[in-house]
């Protein structure tokens, strides 16, 4: 959610700022600007629209100078407009600031600046910030933003330079996510490692109050207290091409054809030569299960339904109840956690702003905390007592994809450990369950190798208004992900129901002409399914099923099916997505949508 990038070196800013904006547009934004210190001053260039609309501007209206801050807005307060766009600025124009978050006393230090004359220009949260530094400011930049964030309530990530500072950027965060770049004789600051790759891949990650002060050739950090902290580089190790296209139309669907690997790279540092799971990452011994009475998921959006399935798979395997819930609403219902608790965070950015909080509270509550994230030194992986990291290399895309079939993989993976550790799944199961998952890459291409029927149908679908996918058992969990999908990238309106409760209303929405997604990969359930489809092909329904190859009789009753490889019930939705994910896909390209980058949506995201 909204994007920063800040530089200062010997190097003209403007393209190294523009440059780095791009990499971050998978963000989501609305607005894009920069502000550049030159010639004794600061100069502000911002737009409503795409990084397009602010690269015309600049063409025009030429910047020159080494030190400067720039931001993709993603709107929460105030309209997408020029105004609201940052920088902002103090009301003399010689401080700017751009930030990430929400300041929730906003509104009390607005009212107060306003008696102590400044005057704000926009709508924004952002603006304030601006004004409290200028207010406090007497020559030392780095003690002015001290004591205004001292002031401030809520989550931020600022970046902030001064016409009377020209040698110096200042960066400090709370809760959402904020970078250092280590250069040569220039330093960066960032809110994700892409924005950084072209120039370093050496990067300071920041805590909680940490405070950067980068010049051209030194950064010194300091914590809230004001005392100078000593951080380890990190390096990173993935190669700047997987943050790239690589040819591919989009993003997202780039990273849908990385699924074999993503899956491949997640199992083999987990799986030994002789077969066996090996989660050396978490520190779940025998004695340990003994003591846990309870799993709770919590998660957002897409990793929440791969918490559904993480469900399913640990009461299936080790028989330890589960529940999942969704991280906005977990910490407002007094949750039922203890010491005896096992906490599991999912999030693929690692910075979800709703599933640290529930982490936070489930830390409180002493339970054991285990996060699955597939970011390095994001701050779920860092508050967390253990980590598993997914593996799927950078996703840039909105719509999660290889994400989430690592999430999957992942906990399939937790879920057989732990059957096996509490006795509750035989060896001969637990090898079984590992065999076919190892066969998962090949399965995976196999589907996206036969990729036509789905274009086909894409093209022959696009023009619905409503959508409704149904499944009994895991199918529904992998419908409710399948109509996520649709709507985040197309803009349909879509909707997942367990098809058991059709009758229960929605039924009452089947007409001649809607389009039905049934998932029927369950042997146990496949004939409650068929009936199902019957029920909604009675009322004029076109149907669209997924199952598995053994399963042909279904063509009698539904209008098309997608078929996914011969699998074992319990790992079908790791495949039985992939079908769902292309057809999202190429309906919004059939819509002329802008699939990467959707309306009003962000890759991480870092507010609540």
């Amino acid at each position: 959610m909204c994007g920063i990038v800040g530089y200062i070196g010997k190097k003209e800013v403007v393209p190294i700022l523009l440059e780095g904006l791009s990499k971050l547009e998978y963000r989501g934004y609305d607005s894009a600007g920069v502000a550049v210190c030159q010639d004794g001053k600061v100069t502000v260039r911002k737009n409503k629209g795409r990084l397009s609309v602010l690269e015309e501007n600049l063409s025009v209206k030429k910047i020159s100078g080494t030190l400067g801050i720039g931001h993709t807005r993603w709107a929460t307060h105030g309209e997408p407009n020029d105004v609201n766009a940052h920088p902002h600025e103090n009301t003399a124009g010689n401080i700017a600031v751009i930030h990430n978050g929400i300041i929730e006393n906003y509104m009390k230090l607005k009212e107060w600046l306003i008696e102590e004359g400044k005057v704000f220009k926009s709508e924004t949260d952002t603006e304030v910030i601006a004004h409290l530094i200028d207010y406090y400011f007497e020559g030392d930049l780095v003690l002015a933003v001290q004591k205004s964030v001292a002031k401030l309530e809520g989550a931020y990530a600022i970046a902030v330079i001064s016409k009377s500072n020209p040698n110096q950027l200042v960066a400090v965060r709370k809760d959402s996510p904020l970078i250092v770049g280590v250069g040569k004789g220039e330093n960066f600051v960032a809110s994700d490692i892409p924005a950084l790759l072209k120039h370093t891949r050496d990067v300071y990650f920041l805590d909680d109050g940490d405070i950067a002060i980068l010049t051209q050739d030194d950064i010194k950090i300091l914590n809230e207290f004001g005392g100078e902290v000593k951080k380890e580089v990190f390096n990173v190790t993935w190669d700047v091409k997987a943050a790239e296209k690589g040819g591919y139309q989009h993003f997202m669907l780039k990273e849908i054809y990385e699924q074999p690997n993503a899956i491949k790279e997640t199992l083999s540092p987990r799986i030994d030569n002789e077969g066996n799971i090996d989660l050396n990452e978490i520190n779940l011994t025998k004695d340990d299960l003994k003591e846990i009475n309870k799993i709770v998921i919590v998660a957002c959006g897409t990793a929440y339904h791969a918490g559904l399935v993480g469900k399913y798979a640990i009461e299936k395997f080790a028989k330890i109840p589960v529940e999942t819930d969704v991280a906005s609403e977990f910490r407002y219902r007094d949750p039922f956690i203890d010491k005896n608790t096992l906490f599991i965070a999912v999030s693929q950015s690692g910075e979800t702003a709703d599933t640290l909080a529930a982490l936070r509270e489930a830390k409180r509550r002493d339970a054991k905390i285990i996060a699955v994230t597939n970011v390095v030194g994001s701050r779920i992986s860092r508050e967390a007592e253990d980590v598993f990291y997914t593996w799927a290399g950078p996703e840039i895309a909105v719509a999660s994809t290889k994400a989430y079939i690592t999430q999957l993989v992942s906990m399939y993976l937790i879920a057989l450990d732990l059957g096996l550790k509490r006795g509750t799944l035989s060896k001969g199961k637990y090898k079984s369950v590992i065999k076919e998952l190892r066969e998962f890459p090949d399965k995976a291409e196999k589907i996206l190798n036969n990729v036509s029927p789905i274009q086909e149908l894409a093209d022959k679908q696009f023009n619905n208004q409503s959508v409704f996918y149904m499944g009994r058992g895991i199918d529904d969990y992998v419908g409710r992900e399948g109509s996520l999908k649709l709507k985040e990238i197309s803009y349909i309106h879509s909707e997942a129901i367990a098809a058991g409760e059709l009758k229960h209303g929605t039924i009452a929405l089947i007409e001649e002409g809607i389009l039905i997604i049934a998932v029927a990969t369950q042997e146990h359930l496949y004939e409650k399914m068929l009936s199902n489809i019957k029920e909604v092909k009675a009322r004029g329904a076109y149907v669209i099923a997924i199952a598995k190859e053994n399963q042909i009789e279904i063509e009698k009753t539904a209008d098309k099916v997608l078929y996914i490889p011969e699998t074992i019930n319990e790992l079908t939705p790791i495949l039985s997505v992939i079908p769902l994910q292309l057809l999202a896909y190429y309906i919004a390209v059939a819509r002329g949508c802008d699939i990467d980058k959707p309306k009003n949506l962000a890759k991480s995201v870092t507010v609540e």
